[in-house]
């Protein structure tokens, strides 16, 4: 527990990319022993603040003025603290607005801080260097991604206004004439987020209907959008006083390749996986069988990966899915726990892809686990 919390403390003063690190940690709970789990979970919603000059300087580089010459009122006392920046309340001609201002250096220190996150990877996680550094250098591109606010700002005003036609979601309108590179000013979404909500007792019902909110923003973007919110993370969502899902983070997106798409979804339809030549062509597309692999070992990744995906897409196999079944996640656990015991899965596996996909749908399983939600999971489904 000591260990766990010297870490996080370590990690938090970093903010930026090792905090992100811990949050995106913190959600694959079946990787983590116990105490270092608590511990970062704390990362999912809090970040020790910035000071006011900082804040201050920030906006006179972006806009060449102080906040208070843009907005009616602004607060230089934060209101959240994420891990690449924190939200202030300001307001303008009588609205509120929510402005996220960037940590000054956040881009300039992503490589120096996912190596300082290294042996803490090595020593938690038990991963070989390879297989580090390629998961490394993913998340270090959508990192640097999530530091360009120009980049988010516009992917927000895509992607809001692509899934706008979804049920029971809302999103803030955002204002790009007081956003720059380093600040990001959108509508106050009011809300609680899903640990508030849930210590309200909510209805079942209404824990269903947030459910399949949350079902359908992902499963939609996937499937029509071929690009999804890779981070599932319960700070990004809030539920709103008139019981919808307000969803206020565009930071990360993931495009899912056309080379990628087809052979992974391809596989969570059960007759695909009846074709054994056909299943282990996808697994070969997708690198988890590889070219030097022999009789052998084609035959051990071929039962070991079928067995993952067809747990993985248990809930797309009916029409609908109960999430509370704490059996369907016991399993994963089991399985997950069993391969990082198997000298066989030292190595790493699979393309790139699989570190953000795998996130973005295990995040979303984990959401709506803690709802105890049961959702229509054949709303928006896999197509080619």
């Amino acid at each position: 527990e000591d260990n766990a919390t010297d870490i996080y403390n370590s990690l938090s003063q970093l903010k930026g990319s090792a905090l992100k690190i811990a949050q995106m940690l913190s959600m694959d709970k079946n990787i983590l022993p116990k105490a270092y789990t608590n511990k970062f979970s704390q990362s999912q919603y809090n970040a020790p603040p910035l000071s006011g000059p900082l804040i201050i300087n920030t906006f006179v580089k972006s806009f060449g003025k102080t906040p208070d010459k843009i907005f009616d009122s602004f607060n230089l006392q934060s209101t959240n603290a994420a891990s690449i920046g924190q939200v202030h309340e300001a307001r303008l001609d009588g609205k509120n607005l929510a402005v996220k201002v960037q940590y000054p250096g956040v881009g300039a220190s992503i490589s120096s801080d996912l190596k300082m996150v290294k042996p803490f990877a090595f020593r938690i996680l038990g991963m070989s260097e390879k297989e580090l550094n390629i998961y490394i250098r993913e998340v270090e591109e959508r990192l640097l991604e999530e530091t360009d606010y120009d980049l988010e700002l516009k992917r927000s005003i895509k992607f809001s206004k692509a899934c706008s036609k979804l049920k029971n979601i809302v999103f803030p309108k955002y204002y790009p004439q007081h956003s720059s590179g380093k600040i990001i000013t959108m509508d106050w979404m009011e809300g609680l987020h899903l640990k508030e909500f849930l210590a309200t007792n909510p209805s079942q019902k209404l824990k269903n209907k947030i459910g399949q909110a949350l079902w359908d923003f992902y499963n939609f973007q996937q499937h029509e959008l071929r690009a999804v919110h890779a981070d599932p993370h319960p700070g990004n969502f809030l539920i709103t006083p008139d019981e919808k899902l307000a969803v206020i983070d565009f930071g990360c997106i993931k495009e899912l390749p056309d080379d990628f798409y087809r052979p992974f979804f391809g596989l969570i339809f059960p007759d695909l996986m009846k074709d054994k030549t056909a299943t282990i062509k996808a697994f070969r597309q997708l690198e988890m069988i590889q070219p030097n692999d022999d009789k052998k070992q084609i035959e051990f990744y071929y039962k070991a990966y079928k067995e993952m995906i067809t747990l993985f897409a248990s809930p797309y196999i009916s029409k609908t899915f109960d999430f509370s079944k704490p059996e369907f996640f016991e399993e994963l656990y089991a399985y997950g726990e069993k391969i990082a015991t198997m000298p066989e899965f030292k190595q790493p596996r699979g393309v790139k892809h699989f570190i953000y996909v795998n996130r973005t749908n295990f995040g979303l399983y984990t959401l709506l686990n803690e709802l105890n939600a049961t959702v229509r999971t054949d709303t928006y489904q896999p197509h080619f």
